[in-house]
């Protein structure tokens, strides 16, 4: 049965920005879709309504449908499996989401109605993140370290940061696997440490090399894709 992977981009991106991430995860065997989604005018609910009925039309022919999310793309990742219900199996990986909060995100709210316009509908879920995860899925989250970004210029980040956020806004508890590379935050989409990371969560549960793992993109045969 098939293995799908829905990417799903960040704040002020589009489903195009994925091309590359796109490519590497099929070369280690999955059917990968890029959902696109305007991350500042829809309202959240629409997002995750739209995603949901996405995941479902994919349940159809595979045997799980796994999330991998970059920035805000993983919150509403974990958002739409946050309770049980009419969804299929899979994972979630997290690509530098500030899953605590995001300090960058707070420091735009004092611009007061100005905040409003760069973080739209998902301002509260930016800024305040989750308290723990208990869902029923298992969610990796693989963290960037080169403070390389706009976010570290327009507030104060703490610690290990990616230019945008900080590695222990990405440490939720109930996490099922943790792992930090060196790349900024956009640098996570295009490094290939990243997907073979990403792959071996999706299939394992784990980003420790196990048994079967791929250990460089394209040692895997490419299925068919489908994208959009």
């Amino acid at each position: 049965m098939t293995e799908h992977v829905i990417l799903l981009h960040g704040l002020w991106m589009r489903g195009f920005a994925l091309a590359m991430l796109h490519r590497r995860m099929i070369e280690q065997g999955f059917r990968v879709h890029r959902f696109d989604y305007m991350s500042v005018a829809n309202s959240q609910e629409r997002i995750l309504a739209r995603l949901h009925k996405r995941m479902q039309l994919l349940a159809e022919d595979s045997v799980s449908v796994h999330l991998v999310g970059h920035s805000l793309g993983g919150l509403l990742a974990l958002q739409v499996c946050h309770e049980e219900g009419e969804l299929p199996a899979g994972r979630i990986v997290c690509l530098g989401s500030p899953l605590m909060g995001s300090a960058a995100a707070r420091g735009f709210a004092r611009w007061g109605r100005g905040s409003e316009v760069l973080l739209g509908h998902n301002r509260e879920l930016l800024e305040k993140g989750f308290g723990q995860w208990s869902g029923p899925r298992e969610v990796g989250m693989i963290a960037g370290r080169s403070p390389i970004g706009l976010g570290a210029v327009l507030a104060s980040i703490e610690g290990e940061h990616d230019g945008t956020v900080a590695v222990e806004e990405t440490r939720l508890p109930g996490l099922a696997d943790h792992c930090v590379v060196d790349t900024s935050h956009t640098g996570l989409l295009f490094s290939p440490d990243v997907a073979l990371h990403t792959g071996r969560f999706l299939r394992q549960g784990s980003f420790a090399m196990g048994a079967g793992a791929p250990s460089k993109i394209g040692s895997v045969p490419p299925s068919s894709v489908s994208s959009g």
